[in-house]
Parts: structure tokens; sequence; C-alpha cells
């Protein structure tokens, strides 16, 4: 029986979509970290410096508690004074420069952070320091000024909880106002001693990192918090169901829209079993209630994975909610091994944003660093006037090309880590992540285990489509030179429509099991494997691929003049790794079995394919074929699906009515996010796909 959200729960929903979430930071935040930069100008290395910036921004931020939650700890996006801002203008002027790169996307090492609280990572930095030189040295004295900074905002959280107890009117809130000041009394300073306590640590951190955090793997760190409290009569599963949609609903809070951040559940141990639990089920009856664009809920899944689970998170996407993603465990699993990692780290993964993979615990990966436009290859040589003299030498002269933009920003990529050694460092984060301690090196220099980088690739799709067209028109049957096609997509197709309906609609597709379209695909994501593989980062580690887009298919897109496969200038770019927008005319199966035909498993930085299908999914019957046609896409190796259903009409409606349909959450291009929110260009992409029936 499918339970409804509480009151409170539904209160705090309709508050947080009410609400602007202005960024990561918050003016306040800015100008205060601003304040500890300049007052720390006396402090002897770059590294402490910047811990001392955190720390003043975390100790002088003012605590925010909206009426009805449970779990606390938000930015304040008050605004800010005339002089505040003239201050804050005149501190940007002399502000230490970024150097670029990426950082968070990632999960810190909760289980350390409930074991010990921020008291006995403090003493575990205290000691190590005890024997340190030089820079360790001087990296533990700015993690013990950074942790000294989250600790004095959990203070000041707790006092501002007290007073607004003793203030409040409603003694059933004044109540819950003293729990949160004794909770946050014992957390995330100590060791978490049940449950609720757990959930506000993990909170806590992670909204006080200020960036794309993923919240890991709850359903596992928090399971023997929930059993001990249950047994012990404390919580209810109605009562642990509550406080997760309250800490669902916080992202919404903090992640401005457009982004991504969330958690995963389900999966196996290293030694293949299955390790759901009664919170994985809990995490997946959540998002019913909270129906929002965060948190993005990834379901990993593998042959031993229950079936009530599995009927439970179909049953979530066939009701039209955009969560879970399902994700191949075996897939993901098998390609981290291919990467070195340990049984049991490979099982230990998380989703950091998107669908890009990265070791829980241990990461300092950058993702989609940076995105390469596939279809604009074919584009540059096309233009360059270059006159390949067959088929084979032109797929040859695309592939040199792909080798070197990857090698050029292979090199990029690198510079800015080298420059992130010298003008970043975050302490921090440092002290969640392994080995930043063991080694007494900053995330920013190398410390932690795996520093991948993971290039993503946009528009495979286009690129598969517009080779087979130019194979056609070109070189099999000669209609055209590649001069002449050249003109013709300069003029974006202007006066040669009957040429361009005819590559649409009756050249090979990829999505529709077409073995010669197909084939290529597998060529492309051969070429990108290979060309990615010849670099290592500036910390030593590798270079992994990612065939994702998140929003860039509409940015390159809209920079990308017509190519050979029909598509007009300045149209979205295909938006994953499946068939370009309503390019499947032969239904679902024909599109998964595509776009199962290349090996996902190398591309551990993410694999996103959408299915869009019409809401009929009431019947048994099409629910039954939904199901199966997950399974089978699973079954053969796909690594990641993601499923929207909802019809046209509405997509539509929307349009028309938006403030009615405020709350209509889509998938896009790896994220989830509100329809009418989205640019025109991108809600006509959404609205162009293909939308299956079953």
């Amino acid at each position: 029986m499918r339970r409804e959200a509480t009151a409170r729960v539904r209160a705090l929903r309709e508050a947080a979509l009410a609400a602007a979430v202005p960024g990561l930071r918050s003016a306040e935040g800015r100008l205060h970290w601003l304040r500890g930069w300049d007052e720390a100008a006396g402090l002897p290395s770059h590294i402490e410096r910047r811990a001392a910036a955190r720390a003043a921004q975390l100790a002088a931020a003012t605590p925010v508690i909206r009426d009805g939650e449970l779990i606390v700890g938000k930015p304040c996006y008050r605004e800010l004074t005339a002089a505040e801002a003239a201050e804050l203008g005149e501190r940007e002027r002399t502000a230490p420069p970024w150097p670029g790169g990426q950082e968070s996307h990632m999960a810190i090492d909760y289980e350390k952070l409930l074991r010990l609280g921020l008291r006995g990572i403090r003493a575990e930095v205290a000691e190590r320091r005890k024997t340190a030189t030089g820079e360790n040295a001087a990296f533990y004295r700015a993690c013990l000024i950074a942790l000294d900074g989250l600790a004095a905002l959990a203070a000041n959280y707790a006092a501002t909880a007290g007073r607004e107890a003793g203030l409040c009117q409603n003694p059933e809130r004044a109540c819950e106002l003293r729990e949160i000041a004794a909770r946050l009394g014992r957390v995330p300073a100590g060791p978490a001693g049940n449950f609720r306590d757990a959930l506000q640590a993990v909170h806590f951190v992670t909204w006080a990192l200020e960036g794309l955090y993923q919240l890991g793997r709850p359903d596992r760190y928090l399971i023997a918090f929930y059993r001990a409290d249950v047994a012990a009569g404390l919580l209810t599963e109605e009562e642990a169901l509550e406080w997760l949609d309250c800490l669902a609903i916080l992202y919404n809070c903090y992640v401005p829209r457009g982004l991504a951040a969330g958690w995963m559940v389900g999966g196996r141990n290293a030694d293949g079993r299955d390790v759901s639990n009664e919170l994985t089920r809990l995490c997946l009856e959540s998002i019913g209630h909270v129906r929002m664009i965060y948190p993005g809920i990834g379901f990993c899944v593998h042959p031993g994975t229950p079936p009530e689970l599995m009927d439970l998170a179909m049953e979530q996407l066939a009701a039209g909610c955009s969560h879970p993603a399902l994700f191949n465990d075996v897939v993901i699993t098998d390609g981290l091994r291919a990467l070195g990692l340990g049984p049991e780290e490979a099982c230990h993964y998380i989703h950091s944003t998107c669908v890009e993979i990265t070791p829980a615990t241990s990461s300092a990966v950058w993702v989609a660093s940076p995105y390469h436009n596939l279809p604009q290859l074919l584009l540059d040589l096309i233009e360059a006037g270059e006159e390949p003299a067959d088929f084979a030498a032109l797929k040859v002269g695309v592939r040199e090309r792909l080798r070197a933009v990857v090698r050029a920003e292979a090199c990029e990529q690198n510079r800015i880590q080298r420059l992130r050694r010298e003008q970043g460092g975050d302490p921090l984060v440092s002290c969640f992540v392994n080995d930043c301690l063991e080694r007494g090196l900053d995330v920013d220099w190398g410390g932690a285990r795996y520093n991948w980088i993971m290039p993503s690739f946009v528009g495979l799709a286009n690129l598969a489509d517009s080779l087979v067209a130019v194979e056609r028109l070109v070189y099999r049957e000669g209609r055209l030179t590649l001069a002449e096609l050249r003109e013709i997509l300069a003029a974006d197709f202007a006066g040669h429509e009957r040429l361009r309906q005819e590559i649409v609609n009756r050249f090979p597709k990829y999505g529709n099991d077409d073995d010669e379209v197909d084939a290529l695909v597998c060529e492309i994501t051969e070429w990108i494997v290979d060309a990615v593989g010849e670099h290592e980062t500036a910390r030593g580690d590798r270079f992994v691929p990612s065939l994702f887009c998140w929003i860039m298919h509409e940015q390159l897109g809209s920079v990308t003049g017509a190519t050979p496969d029909g598509r007009v200038a300045g149209f979205p770019l295909g938006d994953g790794s499946g068939p370009a927008q309503g390019r499947e005319r032969l239904g679902p199966t024909a599109s998964l079995l595509s776009s199962t035909k290349w090996e996902h498993r190398p591309f551990i930085g993410g694999v996103a394919v959408n299915l869009k299908f019409d809401p009929d999914l009431a019947g048994p019957g099409a629910f039954a074929a939904l199901r199966a046609l997950a399974v089978t896409y699973l079954e053969r190796g796909g690594f990641e699906l993601q499923i929207n259903v909802v019809d046209r009409a509405t997509l539509l409606e929307a349009q028309r009515d938006p403030e009615r349909h405020r709350d209509l959450v889509v998938r896009v291009g790896g994220y989830s996010d509100y329809f009418v929110h989205l640019s025109p260009a991108m809600q006509a992409e959404v609205i162009a796909r293909t939308g299956h029936r079953l």
C-alpha cells in the first residue's frame, strides 16, 4: 500500500518549490570568506590562508531554521546592506584568482564522519601534525583551522535553535527546536548515536562543504542506526520515511536548479551479494513524496536485485517521477575493476552528479572535463575543404581530428591541475577524503586516492547518422561532392529541404537496430576510448571517457551549424548516448538494442540513455513491458537508463500555462529539471523526443 507524504513534508516541499536558490554560496557567505582571506594575510602558507577564510565564512554564517524543519542547515540568502554590498565589491577586486577546473562531484567518507565526529577527525589530524614537516605540516594546520570553523557553525546553529525554542509559542514546535539544539550539540562534533543524529550530521557537513557533493550510499551507512533505533522502540518506519523525505527536500533548498545532486541505493558487496535493505525501499518510496529535481537518486541494479524493489522503482517511473535512474551494477563494477580498483572499492561508487561514476570516499576526480562536440569534428573536416578519396579515408580524418582535440584539451586540463596545486586547496574537504590525511596532502595537491579526469563526448548519434549520410550521398551514390555538401550545410539546407527530408526520413538512423549505422557507433566509441587512453593527468592518474551531455547538447548545438544527418543549425545535439531526438522509428526495443551494441564498460565517466513514454502505463501489461525493457537493456550491458513518462500534450500545456505545471520534472541529459524553467530550445528538444507506447 502506497503511503502518502505527511503534512509536514507537503508543507516543506511547497516552501522549497516557491523559494529561489541563487547559488551554492550566498552573497553573505562570499563576503565572510573574503573578510577571512584578508584578515589571514599574515599566515605562513596559501593553504592555511584559504582554511582561515573558510573558517571565517562558516563561523560567521547566519543560521537559517525554517518552520517545520526537522533537519537544519542551509545558506542565508539575505540581501546585503548597501555598506556590505560596497565592501563586497571592494574586496572582490583583490580576491585571489581561481584557476578553474572541477571540484566536489564526489561523496565524502560519511562512515568516518558518523564514527568519529569532527572531534575524532581533529584528533587524528593533530596527531599526524606532530611529526609532519614542511608543506605537510602546513596542510595539517589548515585542516585544524577549517574543522574548527565547521564546529563553530554547528555550535551557532545549536544556540539559535535553543533561542528560537524559548521564543516559540507552539509547544510542539518548541519541543522540536529543543531537540534540534540538543542534536547539534552532539553532531557533527561527536559520533552519531542514532538515526536522527546521523541524518543531521551527514546533511550538515554536506551542505557546509558548498558544492555538488553527493550523499553516497545512505542505505548502507545508515542501516545500523535505523535497525538499532527500531529495535529499541525509538523509531518507526513511518518516522524514518518522513525524516528521509525532509533530508531529500533540503537538497532543493541550497542546490540551484539545472545542476545535479543526490545519492545511490542498492547494489552488491565485494562478494557479489545484494546489499539492499529496509532503507533502500524507503529511499525509493520517498521519491514519490518529494517529486522534485533533487535528490537525483540512482538505483544500482544487478541480477540479484530483489524483484519487489525493481517493481517499486518502475512504479515510481511509471507514475511520472524522473527518479530513480537505473544503473547497471555489473557493468560499472566491472569497469571500475578494469581501472584497477579492488572488489570492495569497485562496489562502493557514486554517480557524482548526473551519471559520472567516481569511487565513493576517495575521489578528487574531475568529471566532464571538458565536453567535446563530436559532429563538429566532421564539420571541421568538410569545412576545411579536404576531399578524402573514400569513406575509409574520411573516417580516418575524423578520428585524427578527435585525437587532436582530445590531446589539446588534456594539456589544458593538466595545466589547470598544476595551477590548482599552487592557487587552490580545500583542507576541509580533504579531511573527509581518503588518502589526504594519510599522505598529508590536500585534494588539490593529489592527496586523494583517485585523480582521474573524465572528458565527455556529446552528439554521438549525430556523428554516426551524419557519417551514414555522407557515405551514401558522396561515396556510394556520388550524388554530391564534399564541396557541394559543404555549401548545402552552410546554407542550413535552404533550397534543399527535399534532400533534408530524405536524409531524415529515409536514411538509416542510430536507434532502429540497423547494423550499418550501429557499427559506426561501435567504431566511434572505440576511437574515443583509444584517444582518451593515450593521456595521463598532471597528478599521475588516468583519463577516463564519458558519453553524456548534461545541458551541453543544447549549448553545443546552439553554436553548431547544420549537420549532414539533417539536423538544422542551432538545434540541440542528441541528448545522450542513445538516438537523436525523434529518430527511433521502430519502438523502444529497437532503440535499446542499438544502444547496447557497443561496449559501455570503458565509459566509467558516465553513459546516459533516455527513453520517453506516453503515460498509458496503468495496465499490468504495459507496466510489465516497461519493466522488461529496462531489464533487457541492463542484461545487454547497458550502463544507465533514465525514463520519462510524460505525454506531448502535457508538455505543450506546460508551455502555455507554466504556473500550473511549475513542478513538472523531466529528464534532460543525465539530470532532471523543471520543464517550465528550461530554455525554449531545451523544451523543444524534450518535446521532439520520441514518445513510445507499450
